[in-house]
């Protein structure tokens, strides 16, 4: 665990690339395999389940420090972060273990099972084993909380570098449905056997953001386009016989969509489809349905009949991976749009598949009146791909782009201020803001993201010195500042006061120049519903 915590801490004391790579490099290195191999997975999404709630945390560290409940709340609502609080609070260990993480784990994974004073006594003794770094490390995997600040693809250069395997074949190896509990680190990573998995799919090759007029990409007549799908990003996987349906997210969310599942019929094997699942009506030619239509399925473990009937979904297709089970993502873009649209053209009309079909443009402006039309064909922008280019793993600026539509803004007053996370936990960053209904601010929408860390010390200093009340970490604040909120979609919502809902809201710009009485009101926001629907 000393190990773990030392690399935690390297990769938080620096914001250099590079310098996170070396350090996990050597931590791949060095460390037991059992440990790397629960590393890969923590960076990769696949924590264990929460043991212990907060509550009962924040009791039993309470008690443990001899602190009253009131100075814990206030404690915890300086930091910001319970994990941290109590790390802080606790005395000094008493009896320090030199357990690996993967001992720690074990622990933490057994906790669920104990009846609740044997579960006490554990986590105490646990705390009175962990010093620093440690104790804060296991407070966030006991709660299901634990984040680093890596990204998969950093930690695949890492690996890279400490076996000497490619990046591309390692960002392979390590998608699918693997757990700690089901391979070992030489399994997963140095053996990379490819038949062990029939259902994994590929690394998902990302976009970056265009943020250009398309005229710097040279000659239209080496790119393609396509709608830019407001859905979630899949990949449809049959390969001997067994069809699987995963999202980004490397999640496996075939059961979520079982009507998908008739492709496993329909597909010749040793097929993998990229697109997007997307909530569909087949009437009248077929159109799609609002993001917020398919937000009815997100995350439901089952689905109803009448649900289904509802909300049905497609596979939109945009790309093929895999063709008679040969990896065909090294061949052109135009090879692979070609086979992609023989195999759906073969598929009958009635299959939840449909081709994600090219925009035709003889030049950039006419793509670019193109694309001033994408809300009324259901999407968000368009695709920008070169016409050459292969199916690369991750985010690799030149060949993809994507030339989404401006997005809706609204101007807000801050209503409430809470204390961020980690290296910002110190600084109010997380905001609720609300618009004018006659005489009184409603609550609409909470955003974190978008301005820079001097505007949120700025802030952070003004919240202090205007806080009206405090509800634990939350701050309710004068309401003087106003706030240009962005955001990329709206919708109706009974579940809040409001009756509307923003999808991805942040923070534009500080409207220094704008008194709060001048802020946008409620009816505005509607009124953008209406425009949208």
């Amino acid at each position: 665990m000393k190990r773990f915590a030392a690399l935690f801490l390297a990769l938080e004391s620096t914001t250099r690339t590079s310098e996170k790579t070396a350090a996990l490099a050597a931590y791949f290195r060095e460390a037991p395999e059992q440990d790397r191999l629960w590393t890969i997975a923590l960076l990769s999404g696949r924590r264990p389940k929460r043991a212990v709630t907060a509550s009962r945390l924040a009791e039993w560290a309470a008690e443990a420090a001899g602190l009253p409940g009131w100075l814990f709340e206030e404690s915890y609502a300086v930091t910001g972060d319970l994990a941290e609080t109590i790390a802080l609070i606790l005395p000094p260990p008493r009896a320090p273990e030199p357990a690996t993480l993967t001992g720690w784990i074990t622990r933490i994974r057994g906790l669920a099972l104990l009846p609740e004073p044997e579960r006490r006594g554990a986590v105490l003794a646990a705390w009175a084993a962990l010093d620093g770094a440690e104790r804060f490390l296991f407070n966030k995997l006991i709660t299901g909380g634990f984040r680093m600040g890596v990204a998969q693809g950093l930690m695949t250069r890492a690996l890279a570098q400490a076996t000497g395997i490619a990046e591309p074949e390692l960002a392979l190896r390590l998608m699918g449905d693997w757990t700690p509990d089901s391979t070992t680190f030489s399994a997963l990573v140095l053996t990379g056997d490819p038949g062990a998995d029939l259902t994994r799919p590929y690394p998902f090759c990302l976009a970056h953001a265009l943020e250009q007029q398309p005229e710097a990409l040279g000659a239209p007549s080496d790119w393609a386009a396509d709608w830019k799908w407001d859905g979630i990003r899949g990949q449809a996987v049959l390969r001997g016989g067994r069809f699987s349906l995963w999202s980004r997210g490397e999640e496996l969310v075939t059961d979520r969509f079982p009507e998908l599942a008739e492709l496993g019929d329909r597909l010749p094997g040793g097929t993998v489809i990229d697109g997007e699942i997307l909530a569909f009506s087949v009437e009248g030619g077929g159109a799609p349905l609002p993001f917020a239509a398919l937000q009815r399925r997100i995350g439901r473990k089952t689905v109803s009949r009448k649900l289904l009937a509802e909300v049905p979904v497609i596979l939109m297709a945009y790309d093929l991976l895999e063709e008679g089970g040969r990896d065909v993502r090294a061949e052109p873009l135009a090879a692979r749009l070609a086979a992609l649209r023989r195999l759906v053209e073969g598929m009958p009309a009635s299959a939840p598949l449909r081709l994600s079909a090219p925009l035709a443009f003889a030049d950039w402006a006419e793509l670019t009146a193109l694309r001033a039309g994408a809300a009324a064909a259901g999407a968000e922008g368009v695709m920008i791909k070169r016409l050459a280019s292969a199916y690369h793993v991750g985010r690799r600026r030149g060949d993809w782009w994507k030339w989404k539509l401006d997005p809706m803004t609204f101007d807000a007053v801050m209503v409430y201020a809470q204390a961020g996370h980690g290296r910002r936990a110190n600084l109010y960053t997380d905001f609720t803001f609300a618009l004018w209904q006659g005489d009184a601010l409603v609550p609409v929408t909470k955003a974190y993201s978008g301005l820079t860390d001097s505007e949120f010390a700025e802030i952070s200093a003004w919240v202090r010195r205007n806080t009206l009340e405090r509800f634990g970490p939350v701050r309710r604040v004068a309401p003087d500042l106003v706030f240009e909120i962005a955001f990329e979609g709206i919708r109706e919502s009974p579940r809040h006061k409001s009756g509307i809902a923003l999808r991805f809201p942040r923070m534009l710009r500080w409207r220094r120049d704008k008194p709060a009485s001048e802020a946008d009101t409620l009816e505005a926001a509607q009124a953008l519903l209406k425009a949208r629907r």
